[in-house]
């Protein structure tokens, strides 16, 4: 990026703003169970990721047990902090609403994960089952947001962008097979243009029930950037394998391959099974190079928590 900043409290919209202002996409890492944890956070962004995931925290058990606070989320306290989104699994607005607080003074934001297929996530009403929950997942936001501004912290959109307490809030998704029940489901949780409920949305153009090995669904993309692009900064998660092979282009990614679908709407790409096998996509790379292999072993060998220590805290270098 052009623009030197604060890496531990970038908010994520200002991050939207410079990108664009590159005539780039954001590019970030998603949140990958065991794998994106702070290690891997630093390598990534060492290689051109602006914005890193948390794997899935529980938000439950975030709150009640001290373990579980240590070992889900762990910090850098004496090398730059990648900006980070905490990603929280919940189906109770008020232990959504206690676990961000708990994580605001060490990330950029959170994220509620309504996108994660796996069969024990849906049966407790986790991940991608609250895509049949609409106004559930519209109330957590917003018990959200109110705890947050309560704590201090700066949600007022473009108010907090550029103030050291501003944190965003954000939902992860993704599509139904009948496509107007994600659009209902969207324009549920998005709210009034006068007081957006939350500050960016990602996009997984899959089913719940769409293997991985299946194509995303890019007209379902294209509808729902060219519905919501302007309203709210999208990002797309799924089949971002290199920068070079993206199956739809835009004006922040041009391509001279023909054909492609134009996507004006789209703000930014999430890789996940591309950027874990090579954390240096952003950065250009068609394959891992060692030096990024190297980079992870030096941090993964320092980045493990002290014995009794609060939410983690290491010393990575």
């Amino acid at each position: 990026m052009t623009e030197t900043m604060d890496s531990d409290h970038v908010h994520p919209l200002k991050l939207f703003e410079l990108t664009k202002s590159e005539k780039r996409f954001l590019y970030t890492s998603a949140p990958m169970v065991r794998y994106s944890k702070l290690a891997f956070r630093q390598t990534v962004y060492e290689y051109g990721t602006d914005l890193c995931w948390t794997p899935m925290v529980l938000a439950k058990e975030f709150n009640r047990n001290n373990f579980a606070r240590d070992s889900d989320f762990t910090i850098s306290t004496c090398a730059p902090q990648p900006p980070t989104i905490v990603q929280f699994g919940a189906n109770v607005p008020l232990e959504l609403a206690r676990a961000s607080t708990l994580v605001a003074p060490y990330s950029s934001g959170v994220d509620l994960n309504c996108g994660c297929p796996q069969s024990w996530a849906c049966a407790e009403t986790l991940g991608a089952a609250l895509m049949e929950k609409r106004e559930l997942v519209r109330e957590m936001v917003l018990e959200t947001r109110s705890h947050l501004a309560a704590a201090g912290y700066s949600v007022a959109k473009e108010a907090s962008i550029s103030s050291p307490l501003g944190r965003s809030v954000s939902v992860k998704i993704r599509v139904h097979k009948d496509l107007r029940k994600t659009v209902d489901f969207i324009t549920t949780v998005l709210g009034p243009e006068q007081d957006r409920h939350i500050d960016f949305l990602t996009i997984h153009p899959r089913t719940r029930h769409t293997p991985s090995s299946t194509p995303i669904n890019i007209e379902a993309l294209e509808v729902l950037t060219s519905m919501f692009g302007k309203k709210v900064p999208i990002l797309v998660s799924g089949d971002v394998f290199t920068l070079s092979s993206l199956p739809y282009t835009s004006e922040l990614l041009p391509s001279e391959r023909p054909g492609l679908t134009e996507l004006p709407g789209l703000a930014g790409l999430m890789s996940a099974r591309a950027i874990l096998a090579n954390p240096a996509l952003y950065a250009g790379y068609e394959a891992c190079p060692w030096e990024a292999v190297d980079t992870f072993m030096n941090k993964v060998s320092l980045s493990l928590p002290p014995p009794n220590s609060h939410f983690g805290y290491s010393c990575s270098f």
